[in-house]
């Protein structure tokens, strides 16, 4: 919650102190009290209670408290109570000195008269024999003061104790001035001084006994008493004159800031002194019925104030705002116009016109303060101002008097609503009005502008000359042009982004800019150009805006205030990033912008002014650096599943806890809320996070791997820095993602690979013997065959050939009877010789077609010798056609040729069929006629005598792990029937069936998905 200064009731002390002020940057001296920014936290704002005693900050960016309840840790958004149960056991132990030394270490004077001292994040008691410690303060160099109520003062550096002086009244306060001497403040002995191992009682000048606080600045020395604040050195101090309601004041702190504001806490309130004076704030809401007992400037200039009700922060702001704290007539503002002599002229939106000098507010009293004034205008020792219902008149500031002189509708001006006024270069002044177009007025005398003439509009919301000395009027229907006596009009045809302009504004490079309803345009190539890329903030109506020396533009929407660098804006493409906008927290009262010709303009001296909704804010753009104190990130907390982590040292996490939360902070006490966030997790992350307010990073479900997360931050500047903190931490593989459970399974997989190796090499081993041995029966089957058939058959034609031989010569009719016995012997010979060569035969099909070469088969024994009864022949398939293993489909193929060529020689059969059916479980394969059919007493042993088919196909059915039956009956035909196993049959490939093995896993795996 941010809580203005100005709520509380400053005075303003005409009292000027000289001779101990010099400036620096912390706290400006120039502001009013009421121009600071400052935020309380007391009992009501989550500050844990107890009346602040000490104040100080480490070097990792830290604030301490103490407390009469405790020591308490701040980083900018909680209190966190420290405890000290490592050194005591006493609940609420009041915390009565902190500070830092040179090297950044804590020290602390709790309650009971010993130290302690914080390292490396713990605390330690710090006794080296000192068992009454009354008062501890910094030395000049990196140690510490301390002085004890029965040895005497000390000074502690490291682990070495150096006695400095004797034992001395009970001292209370303590401080080293530049020529090194030591003062000792005392609970009622008054002051000493201690150089050469001797204490001095210093009198001169200090009536009061009792020495609350101290603060060496040089030489020179500040004393706080129970009745007033002196100033002096050792020759002497001199009494601060206070005004008479501060007279014996009790002074409880005092501390210099880094811009010489010497700031006191009394039990009365705050007092600010410096060149300009002394300012008093009451204060009561922290002290309530204490004082301010504690002050303290942190790394980044802030005032922190301590009090009995809680903590405050006092800081300096981008803005400094004069509202109605200051005076009433800067509540609600319209124009706003700096003339050259450094005097703001504003108008608020309720009238009147008035001055502002030196943080005084003047009325313009020829106008009156009902008489609401819509522009300001005008150049060397004139300013116009154009009036609601009084037309343009014209005030000159001399020797502290202000004469004026107006012109209206009687003296030839279009009409007496001046929306707009602007003074040009040669001295003419353009007067824009709300209806009634532009008026032009030079020696004496008005020339009037209209629609007609070549304006846009006739209402003209602002007025602007170019350095080529072109006229620009901005309507609300265009932007109009006059050069030369041509009128030429701009809208969105040409580039703007909205036809209702309204304002216009000139950069330090010529180029034109104008501000719309609708975003900010540039004049470029003879026409309007809008950035291509921006945040929605430069989307908005654009009332007002002005550039500083360093090329930065200053713009003012109807609902924020804006710095955008020019370059930016020019090149067409604005990041987010590169829009800084301003709010309540940088000295802001509101963030809205006027809607008037001039509500934002910039000074001789480089300020820029803007007229707002709520107070007239002026902002010094070479005030704004960008090395101010960089954020400083820390890791807070770790949480896996919601229990926290000790990440002070490695930790590792279990995969079972699927949540891991990491909560951090970037210490920039000024403003934390503006502070943003950074971060990456290594071995996860591709890169940084896009920057975000939030304070917490949290990941699920994280593999078994070593991380690391890291986080960077931005202060409230918008400066990033490189520093960082991190924290690594490694999640535990379970059993099956360790190192001897992936070896081992490694190691089992080459044992199945291998074993599934030599399993195939011995099943390969024997399908080739199996193949050797069909193919070795295969021709001993047929060499029997030629033996018993074909070459039985020739041996008997030779002898009939050689027997027609002998009977040639005597009877000649008888050998003719032998040679055609011998004709039809070799006939018969032939195709016994065609049906062996038939046997020989393989399939020479190759793809999944197998029927197609039954079928050919089939046909080509139709169509021979063997077919004398013209026999039909039918193939029929049944299922879907597989691939048959190589081995097997020729076996296959020869047990179908000899059942059908058996068919067809022997069965006189009308019709023979070939039924091949493709299950999912087997493979089968029917011949069947309606033939002479077989005695059944041949179906049971191995055939005919002296034939070897029906025993060959049998053989050759077993050695493929098939079944061959046959059934046959005498005159009702034959039926032979080949089943093979699926596994057996059908090719091995991608849409094979799963092994058993394969389905077994399978099903296992949806077991546990289910």
């Amino acid at each position: 919650m941010i809580r203005w200064l100005k709520q509380t009731r400053w005075t303003l002390i005409g009292v000027v102190l000289a001779g101990f002020v010099t400036y620096a940057s912390a706290l400006d001296p120039n502001r009013l009290p009421s121009q600071y920014v400052r935020e309380q936290w007391t009992t009501e704002t989550r500050f844990p209670g107890g009346a602040v005693n000490g104040i100080a900050q480490t070097a990792d960016g830290y604030l301490w408290i103490g407390t009469d309840r405790g020591l308490i840790r701040f980083d900018g958004f909680d209190f966190k109570p420290i405890s000290f149960t490592s050194i005591t056991t006493a609940p609420n132990l009041s915390m009565l000195q902190l500070l830092t030394d040179a090297r950044g270490t804590l020290w602390i004077r709790p309650e009971g008269a010993y130290l302690v001292r914080q390292e490396d994040g713990k605390f330690k008691s710090v006794r080296y024999g000192l068992d009454a410690i009354t008062a501890v303060s910094k030395d000049n160099n990196d140690g510490v003061l301390v002085s004890n109520i029965g040895q005497g003062t000390f000074r502690l550096r490291a682990d070495a104790v150096q006695k400095l002086g004797p034992s001395s009244p009970p001292v209370i306060s303590m401080a080293e001035t530049a020529d090194g001497k030591i003062w000792l403040g005392t609970l009622g002995d008054g002051l000493f001084v201690l150089t050469g191992g001797r204490a001095t009682q210093v009198n001169a000048g200090l009536p009061d006994r009792k020495i609350n606080c101290l603060l060496p600045i040089g030489e020179g020395l500040w004393v706080g008493t129970d009745t007033g604040l002196y100033h002096g050195t050792g020759n002497g101090f001199r009494r601060i004159e206070l005004p008479s309601f501060l007279d014996n004041i009790r002074v409880l702190s005092v501390l210099r800031d880094r811009d010489s504001n010497i700031w006191v806490g009394t039990t009365r309130g705050l007092l600010r002194i410096n060149a300009k004076g002394i300012s008093f704030s009451e204060e009561n809401e922290l002290r309530g019925d204490g004082g301010i007992n504690a002050l303290f400037e942190d790394r980044e200039g802030n005032l922190w104030v301590g009090g009995a009700r809680g903590l405050g922060r006092i800081r300096d702001s981008t803005f400094v705002t004069y509202s109605s704290v200051d005076d009433l007539h800067l509540e609600h503002n319209g124009p706003i116009y700096v003339d050259r002599e450094g005097r703001t002229w504003f108008a608020p939106a309720q009238g009147g016109l008035y001055v502002l000098q030196n943080g005084r507010v003047l009325p313009v009293t020829s106008i009156s303060a009902r008489d609401v004034i819509y522009s300001i205008s005008g150049q060397a020792d004139e300013v116009w101002a154009g009036r609601q219902r009084g037309g343009l008149t014209r005030l000159r500031f001399r020797n502290g008097v202000i004469a004026s002189q107006s012109y209206t509708e009687a003296n030839g001006l279009a009409q007496n609503s001046v929306y707009a006024v602007y003074e040009s270069h040669d001295g003419s002044v353009w007067a824009g009005t709300l209806n009634g177009g532009v008026s032009k007025f030079k020696d004496g005398h008005f020339t009037t502008y209209t629609k007609t003439s070549g304006l846009a509009s006739n209402t003209v919301s602002s007025i602007l000359e170019t350095r080529d000395g072109a006229m620009w009027f901005a309507t609300p229907s265009g932007l109009s042009s006059f050069s030369n006596g041509q009128w030429r009009t701009y809208t969105t045809v040409e580039g703007l982004p909205s036809p209702e302009v309204n304002c216009l504004f000139e950069d330090s490079s010529g180029t034109l800019w104008s501000g719309t309803s609708a975003g900010l345009a540039f004049f470029a190539s003879n026409r309007f150009q809008i950035p291509h890329e921006s945040p929605d903030v430069l989307r908005e109506q654009i009332v007002g805006m002005a550039e500083d020396k360093s090329g930065r533009f200053w713009i003012a929407t109807s609902d924020h205030v804006l710095r955008v660098p020019r370059d930016k804006l020019v090149s067409g493409v604005v990041k987010a990033v590169d829009a800084r906008e301003y709010g309540q927290a940088d000295g802001l009262e509101s963030t809205g912008g006027v809607k008037r010709s001039r509500s934002v303009v910039s000074d001789s001296a480089g300020r820029i002014w803007f007229s707002l909704s709520r107070g007239l804010s002026v902002v010094n753009p070479s005030q704004i650096t960008d090395n101010s104190a960089p954020a400083l990130p820390h890791i807070e907390a770790v949480f896996a599943d919601g229990s926290p982590v000790d990440f002070r040292q490695p930790f590792r996490i279990s995969t079972k806890q699927q949540k891991t939360t990491f909560r951090f902070v970037a210490l920039s006490l000024a403003n934390s809320e503006r502070v943003r966030y950074r971060y990456r997790l290594d071995g996860f992350d591709h890169g940084w996070s896009d920057p975000v307010a939030s304070r917490e990073a949290t990941y699920t479900n994280l593999g078994a791997a070593s991380y690391r997360f890291r986080v960077i931050a931005c202060n409230s500047d918008g400066l990033w820095d490189a520093s960082e903190a991190a924290v690594g931490f490694e999640v535990e593989p379970t059993a099956w993602q360790t190192w001897w459970f992936r070896t081992s399974s490694a190691a089992l997989i080459l044992l199945l690979a291998w074993c599934v190796y030599l399993y195939r090499l011995r099943q390969l081993a024997k399908e080739f013997n199996i193949r050797l041995e069909e193919r070795v029966g295969e021709r001993t089957r047929v060499a029997r065959e030629l033996h018993d058939t074909l070459l039985q058959s020739f041996h008997g034609l030779l002898l009939r050939f050689q027997a027609a031989t002998n009977l040639l010569p005597e009877r000649p009719a008888e050998a003719r009877k032998t040679l055609e016995s011998a004709i039809d012997q070799a006939a018969q010979a032939i195709t016994e010789g065609r049906d062996a060569v038939q046997g020989l035969r393989s399939s020479t099909v190759v793809d999944s077609d197998f029927a197609l070469t039954i079928n050919t088969l089939g046909q080509e024994l139709a169509s021979g010798e063997t077919n004398p009864n013209a026999t039909k022949f039918h193939v029929e398939v049944e299922g879907t056609p597989q691939n048959l293993h190589p081995i097997l489909r020729d076996e296959v193929y020869r047990i179908a040729g000899e059942a059908m060529r058996n068919a067809f020689k022997h069965a006189q059969a009308q019709r023979i069929e070939v039924e091949i059916r493709y299950d999912e479980r087997q493979l089968r394969l029917r011949v069947r006629d309606d033939g002479k059919g077989i005695d059944a007493k041949h179906l049971d042993g191995d055939g005919y005598a002296g034939h070897y088919g029906l025993r060959g196909m049998r053989e050759r059915a077993k050695l493929m792990g098939g079944k061959l039956a046959v059934w046959s009956e005498l005159d009702s035909g034959t039926e032979v029937e080949l089943s093979i196993p699926a596994s057996r049959a059908y090719e091995t490939s991608p849409a094979r069936r799963r092994s058993r093995l394969a389905e077994m896993f399978s099903r296992k795996d949806m077991d546990m998905k289910s």
